[in-house]
């Protein structure tokens, strides 16, 4: 914890608490998975158990209990010198009190005897079924016995609740603190891009500009990315999640690049699209004008009082409209908004949270898919990518247009008054674009 304090995390957890006050909260972390053989994935810990308790090692268990003296409770891997002398250092029972604020830590091998008494007086706990698969059928054994023994005078366990709503909820209004951690992983993304502005060229390889990109990552404080880098040229940046970056640039080539680097667990999303060769073809300015006008006008519609839906709407009649002027699409727009006749060509939606995860907690709408949108407010952060992408299976694309693909994507913090675009450091105008993709 560097950047954000433990007062910062018993903040949360004091706002959950008083949120949920019927029942206690059980919140497992994430475990080590495998890789291939002996070797497991890089550990990252479960976002909504770090939300709240920012400890970051697998395997264990935070218990929030509402009304009682000692209401957080942490269960972890104990100490273990020989295993740690290969994987590196524990924090062990004891530091996680001290370190990470815990009224009771226990050993992980404690949980099956410590847990039921700490439970003991409520009748319901909220805990996300499917979160864990060995603490699922700890907990649903448990309601069996307690259902077994309420004649004798113990408490059933009447419901078991799912607690992510509630902390979606929190998460989705970004403190001051956790604001300045997301710029700082917009702040170092901008950079990465810069440099593969600047060294991507015909005859190079699309891992090539990634390992570019993504060392500046690492330089800037980075540890790991948000997401896989999408590093797509030509018509490779019309398969929306192109992770194989293995294609050579060839002269005359869009390169499209969404990467974010992530910072105290916060993750950027930026994408920008620009020729290899530093210059724009004709009908590739057009789309990208196009896309640009689309992701300008969601920005606008990014403010306070606003539905969050309303920045896809937005962004999509520009996009309508002008597919309607290039002569891709004929017909009234507002039939082909409503017939999807554009869906060939923009297959996506425009907005997203952004935090912890690059798509991150909180819904969009209130009562289901059709519900009304809920309300933009200060403190809340999405993204604005609109594209378009004439590949492939957009067969009955003009000929001119074929095989380009253009995202353009910013992050945009709601403001009191209005919003603030986070990413506004990286070039996105097509004379910005061309003069950093020519060396500018």
């Amino acid at each position: 914890m560097d950047q954000l304090s433990e007062r910062q995390f018993a903040e949360r957890r004091k706002r959950l608490l008083a949120q949920i006050t019927d029942g206690a909260i059980i919140v497992p972390a994430g475990h080590l998975s495998a890789r291939n053989h002996d070797v497991d994935f890089k550990f990252r810990q479960q976002s909504a158990f770090w939300y709240l308790t920012g400890f970051g090692e697998p395997d264990a268990v935070a218990v929030l209990r509402p009304g009682h003296s000692e209401p957080y409770t942490l269960f972890v891997l104990p100490r273990d010198p020989k295993l740690e002398t290969w994987t590196g250092l524990r924090t062990g029972v004891d530091a996680a009190k001290e370190r990470f604020g815990a009224d009771a830590a226990f050993s992980t091998a404690e949980l099956e005897t410590e847990l039921p008494k700490l439970i003991a007086d409520y009748e319901k706990v909220y805990y996300a079924v499917g979160a864990d698969q060995k603490l699922d059928a700890f907990l649903i054994d448990l309601a069996v016995k307690r259902r077994r023994t309420a004649p004798r005078g113990d408490k059933a366990l009447t419901a078991l609740i799912d607690p992510m709503p509630a902390i979606d909820q929190l998460r989705l209004i970004k403190s001051a603190v956790e604001i300045e951690c997301l710029q700082k992983a917009i702040d170092v993304t901008v950079a990465g891009f810069d440099v593969a502005f600047a060294k991507a060229r015909p005859g190079m390889y699309e891992f090539e500009v990634q390992a570019d990109m993504e060392v500046e990552f690492r330089r800037g404080g980075s540890p790991r990315n948000g997401y896989p880098s999408i590093v797509a040229s030509g018509e490779n940046a019309c398969i929306l999640h192109y992770i194989s970056n293995r294609d050579r640039l060839k002269d005359g080539d869009l390169l499209l690049i969404d990467a974010g680097a992530e910072y105290e667990y916060y993750s950027a999303d930026i994408t920008r699209t620009w020729p290899v060769n530093g210059k724009f073809t004709p009908e590739q300015k057009d789309i990208y004008e196009l896309v640009l006008a689309a992701n300008e006008a969601g920005i606008d519609a990014a403010k306070p009082g606003n539905g969050a839906t309303d920045v896809h709407d937005v962004a999509l009649r520009v996009l309508t409209q002008g597919l309607v002027d290039l002569g891709v699409l004929k017909g009234e727009i507002d039939t082909l908004i409503t017939e999807r006749g554009f869906l060939p060509y923009y297959m996506h939606g425009t907005s997203h949270w952004l935090g912890l995860d690059v798509h991150d907690s909180g819904i969009y709408r209130t009562g289901g898919r059709t519900g009304p949108s809920i309300k933009l407010e200060p403190g809340m952060v999405l993204t604005v990518e609109p594209g378009l992408y004439f590949g492939p299976f957009a067969e009955d694309a003009p000929e001119r247009f074929k095989g380009i693909g253009i995202r353009t994507e910013d992050d945009v913090l709601i403001t009191d008054d209005g919003n603030r675009v986070m990413t506004s450091a990286a070039p996105k105008t097509v004379a910005e674009i061309e003069a950093a993709a020519s060396g500018g």
